[in-house]
């Protein structure tokens, strides 16, 4: 496994971003987290829009500010992706928690999921955030494992209208 870091999106990157953006949207998956599935043909407003969502300018009704950050590694491949909120409302207390993150489909199941989360947890610290919440779907084992590889200490589970059950986990992150 590669040496991988954490960067803010950057115009640096844009063609390796478009590689990791069009590889997901070519195998059919939902693109987790959020962010990553829009379009970045205009790859400038794109950036300026997710720096806008980070201090926390021109929010849709009821959202709170998020940061994004890639996972990228030493070659500059972008691995991953993981979106920050700096705060909870109730659906995230409940269905999206403060950290969501994915990992290529082709990089999957090499533990970068396990590093994009433990490095996520140190930029939540440097938001102020000292206690997270991480969730996941009951059916996403992977998730799950990765989370508890964190810390994650289990909370109740949450129960969609549709009946999945998203699984709730608290990390502690002080000192």
């Amino acid at each position: 496994m590669n040496h991988v870091f954490l960067t803010k999106p950057t115009l640096n990157l844009k063609n390796e971003y478009f590689d990791f953006y069009t590889e997901w949207k070519e195998s059919g998956e939902d693109m987790v987290p959020w962010v990553i599935s829009r379009d970045p043909q205009d790859f400038e407003a794109m950036l300026d829009w997710l720096d806008n969502h980070a201090r926390g300018i021109d929010l849709p009704e009821g959202w709170v500010p998020d940061s994004t950050f890639w996972l990228v590694s030493a070659d500059q491949k972008v691995i991953g992706a993981v979106n920050i909120r700096h705060e909870l409302n109730d659906f995230l207390m409940n269905e999206g928690g403060h950290i969501g993150y994915g990992i290529r489909p082709s990089e999957r199941r090499k533990g970068y999921a396990t590093q994009l989360l433990a490095l996520s947890l140190a930029e939540a610290k440097t938001l102020g955030i000292d206690k997270v919440l991480v969730v996941c779907d009951e059916i996403n084992v992977g998730s799950e494992r990765t989370i508890i590889n964190n810390g994650g200490v289990p909370d109740q589970d949450y129960v969609e209208e549709n009946g999945n059950v998203i699984k709730r986990y608290w990390i502690d992150i002080h000192g």
